[in-house]
């Protein structure tokens, strides 16, 4: 159901029936390494190329979380999914192997929760029973593609963010025992004329704050609804420019609800610059970590905020700027 301007409530709350999150081996020696299903040892999975590893941790999570829910394959309706590759091939053709109606999506990555919202918008409107909803990056191939690869040994700015290398993965039912989805906000695109690829924590935080104001005025509530709100992967210098234009805009965002997937997954002695990014960043965490704390009971209500760069090779080329979006996901118990 529709909800002030462009925010849906979901009457009968999707249940998040059960996750999944794998990482590399940087995840796995990260703050986080816990709360992931499966780590890898290396890069690459067993696979000869980073692209075809990032499909392969793509079908594990997927995986993973189908039989964590005691479903099978046969059971899933549709599977959402979105990555960073051209043509989002890791999720095509992770498809390809699941065998399950497959809608892939694009909103770099915001991805993650553009699938939730989406899962869970077919579910509300019984158009599904059982939804896949997916997303996942790997640090090698997104780097090589975005910005310089890895092989190459360029000087990163203090402004830059470390791609994860990691998928996540949620199994959504009409029904259960597990945390509920009860709204989401669809973000509009924000583009600040920011052109750094290496600085786009700071090209995003504005749609994180645009989205999260429209998700309050919606629904007529403030952040003191929630005891979390977690945006995707501003990293350090989109968490500090978004708490600013909180404060500019008359927000009240406590500093002690409001935190970031970018900043949470990795250690501080990590060599991760910013902190993390990409659509493993806010899939990881929170199909992670997150959701392991809701059904602990440490949680009762949280927004998930992912915010993407809506950028490709082609754009920065053309000397474009980036413009950035999020979505906003409310995940109860």
């Amino acid at each position: 159901m529709l909800k002030g301007h462009q925010s849906w409530i979901f009457n009968s709350k999707p249940t998040i029936l059960a996750s999944a999150a794998v990482g590399g081996p940087f995840e796995g020696n990260g703050a986080l390494a816990n709360d992931f299903d499966i780590i890898g040892e290396d890069l690459w999975f067993g696979q000869d190329s980073y692209e075809k590893a990032e499909k392969t941790m793509l079908e594990h999570a997927c995986q993973r979380a189908i039989q964590k829910s005691n479903l099978r394959k046969d059971d899933i309706n549709f599977f959402l999914s979105g990555d960073l590759m051209n043509q989002i091939i890791s999720s095509s053709f992770a498809a390809r192997t699941l065998g399950v109606p497959y809608l892939g999506i694009f909103g770099a990555c915001s991805s993650s929760m553009e699938g939730l919202s989406l899962a869970a918008q077919l579910i509300d409107s019984n158009s599904a029973k059982y939804v896949v909803a997916a997303a996942s990056s790997h640090n090698a191939a997104a780097e090589k593609q975005f910005r310089y690869p890895t092989e190459y040994g360029v000087q990163r700015p203090p402004t830059a963010q470390w791609t994860v290398t990691g998928a996540g993965a949620c199994i959504l039912g009409p029904n259960g025992d597990g945390p509920k989805v009860t709204s989401a906000t669809i973000g509009r695109v924000v583009d600040m004329g920011i052109s750094d690829p290496y600085n786009v924590g700071a090209a995003m935080a504005p749609a994180a704050v645009d989205t999260i104001e429209a998700h309050f005025r919606d629904l007529n509530i403030d952040a003191s609804y929630y005891d979390l709100i977690a945006t995707g992967d501003l990293g350090k210098v989109g968490h500090e420019i978004a708490n600013a234009l909180f404060e500019k805009h008359g927000i009240n965002m406590p500093i002690d609800i409001f935190t970031d997937c970018g900043l949470l997954i990795y250690k501080k002695e990590q060599p991760s610059f910013a902190g993390g990014s990409g659509c493993g960043c806010s899939a990881t965490v929170t199909y992670g970590h997150l959701l392991n704390r809701m059904r602990k009971g440490e949680l009762k209500k949280m927004l998930i905020v992912a915010t993407g760069a809506l950028m490709s090779p082609i754009s920065f080329q053309q000397k474009e700027s980036i413009p950035c979006i999020a979505h906003a996901v409310s995940i109860e118990m």
